[in-house]
């Protein structure tokens, strides 16, 4: 295969590793309208961003013979957020230029012979902010020579406070080397520092193309805020993939979760920034080997992570915008695969969340948790297809085959067999939010005398008494039984409490409420004035203990 714009050993290296082309960002920044200029490139995760800017960084390295000079001080500097993602750049960037001395500069590491190394010279110098900066102002890194400076994931490095790293480091290399900027979004302060520290920058974005990553499947479904945790249970299940990961908003979430699935039985790992070094790579390593099937992790844990058999990420918390959901996601769908992204969205929250996918232009998948029957009957299907797939025996499984044909019948050992199997699944949960499978049950005694209590929540916020139900119990300290007709309006639900149990509900609602009244959702719950509320037209009733009566329910998209 021929790279025409391409130095040959380059160009040698990319079809040694399988390449047959480049990937659109590929092409990009190594296209002649690029060709030594600075660059502020947008592009996903997996989209060959690595390999990119080393391409665009040849013809500062290389001579016209495609020969590179004596290594002495560095001529490329490459910055990313994180060791492992620093660590993959250098183990990327090592093929790529297969003569190249290539030193890196990571927190956790061996701080002395990252300065040998620098001492002994190298063409290429990878590593983090802080650690780049302390080899600097200890003259182990010199820059004066720096041809091309390269900033990796360049908002994620701003987000975790690393500007001044930066600024001291850029600020130490010649004015005249050129600036290769890659962010997968560009807030302001991205736009500020290229704008103080690169020269006339070619715009290139690859983001459009890739929108929501057309190798990933987007789901979202929706729950009871208490079910969260029995939603990831069940979505593991019900997908079993070959390695899932799941992301959470703060290490404290991490490690409830984590301890959570290991102690129902999940093969799990966490990675968060409580973890040191040695423990990352213990967990990163038993994801490659298989004795761990399922990765716990914050946002910044996960940077710089690429495990190829991946295929499944679970948004446990929500991210704070749609580009931070797609570059989690992006950690499946890589090199062609296909993978599946599903967003765990409380109720109160879907509204929100609908918007931001919207405004993306993420199509997605509406639906509700797998139920413990769904997973049944998948694990059913897995079981069949893994029993009667053809398997190589030798003579001593024919033997022992034999003797156990001898003591049981075949259909007992099947069934040792398959429950053997089953025993090793852990078991799905039952979501308090979903639709009881009995139906609606009679009217009970003790809803002559209530009180009436409203919610700030309707139709129009996707209220359903599936989710309704279960948020009202757990606020007010009562059971479902305890709660009596539900009414859902437009903007509002209004619903019935025993009179006896009215102030003790109302003591427990707002003791759970924050100085606005309202829980971490926004969800208000007061009592209302007066007798109880006329029926609105065509609005269903919940009886107690069961769904919504009439024939009529509250509408819900997707």
């Amino acid at each position: 295969m021929d790279f025409p714009n391409l130095p040959v050993a380059l160009g040698s290296a990319l079809a040694a590793r399988g390449y047959t082309a480049l990937t659109p960002v590929q092409s990009e920044v190594t296209a002649e309208a690029a060709h030594g200029r600075d660059l502020l490139v947008s592009a996903q995760t997996g989209s060959g961003k690595t390999v990119a800017f080393g391409l665009a960084m040849a013809e500062q390295l290389l001579s016209e013979d495609g020969a590179l000079p004596p290594a002495a001080a560095p001529l490329a500097l490459a910055i990313a957020p994180t060791r492992e993602l620093a660590l993959q750049v250098a183990k990327e960037l090592a093929w790529l230029y297969a003569d190249a001395r290539i030193a890196t500069c990571v927190g956790g590491m061996d701080a002395s012979r990252e300065r040998r190394a620098l001492n002994h010279g190298a063409h290429i110098v990878v590593g983090t902010p802080g650690r780049l900066r302390d080899h600097a102002e200890r003259g182990a890194l010199k820059l004066g020579q720096l041809r091309v400076a390269i900033l990796d994931e360049a908002d994620e490095m701003l987000d975790m406070g690393f500007r001044d790293d930066l600024e001291a480091l850029l600020d130490q290399t010649p004015t005249e080397r050129r600036t290769l900027l890659f962010s997968a979004t560009l807030p302001r302060p991205i736009v500020q520092l290229a704008k103080t520290y690169q020269r006339d920058a070619l715009r290139i974005s690859t983001v459009s193309e890739q929108r929501g990553h057309g190798d990933i499947a987007y789901r979202a479904v929706t729950v009871s805020p208490a079910d969260i945790e029995h939603a990831v249970i069940n979505l593991l299940r019900f997908y079993e993939a070959e390695t899932a990961m799941l992301f959470c908003a703060t290490r404290d979430n991490v490690r409830h979760l984590h301890a959570g699935l290991v102690e129902r039985g999940f093969a799990a790992v966490a990675l968060s920034g409580e973890h040191s070094q040695n423990e990352r790579n213990q967990a990163l390593q038993a994801l490659r080997d298989r004795r761990a099937r399922v990765c716990v992790a914050t946002d910044v844990a996960a940077r710089g992570i690429d495990l190829p058999t991946l295929s499944l990420v679970i948004h446990v918390e929500m991210p704070r915008d749609a580009e931070v959901l797609q570059h989690r996601s992006g950690r499946t769908g890589r090199a062609g695969k296909k993978g599946t992204a599903v967003l765990i969205v409380p109720y109160p929250r879907r509204r929100r969340v609908e918007m931001m996918l919207r405004g993306a232009r993420i199509a997605t998948e509406w639906g509700e948790v797998p139920s413990a029957e769904e997973i049944r009957a998948k694990d059913r299907e897995r079981l069949l297809e893994t029993l009667l797939a053809p398997v190589e025996v030798d003579d001593d499984d024919r033997a022992l085959a034999a003797e156990l044909l001898a003591q049981r019948s075949p259909e007992d050992i099947a069934a040792a067999l398959v429950a053997a199997q089953r025993a090793a699944l852990p078991a799905p949960e039952e979501l308090t939010g979903q639709a009881p499978s009995d139906g609606p049950k009679a009217h009970r005694d003790g809803f002559d005398d209530v009180v009436w209590f409203r919610m700030n929540i309707g139709r129009r916020q996707n209220a359903d008494p599936r989710w309704v139900l279960p948020l009202l119990c757990r606020r007010g300290h009562v059971t479902k039984s305890e709660i009596g007709a539900i009414r859902i309006g437009p903007m509002e639900t209004q619903f019935q409490v025993p009179r006896a149990l009215a102030a003790r509900f109302a003591a427990a609602v707002r003791a759970s409420a924050n100085s606005d009244g309202e829980d971490e959702n926004g969800v208000r719950i007061e009592p209302m004035e007066g007798a109880a509320p006329p029926r609105a037209a065509r609005v269903p009733q919940r009886r107690p203990g069961g769904g919504a009566a009439g024939p009529r329910g509250p509408r819900r998209r997707g």
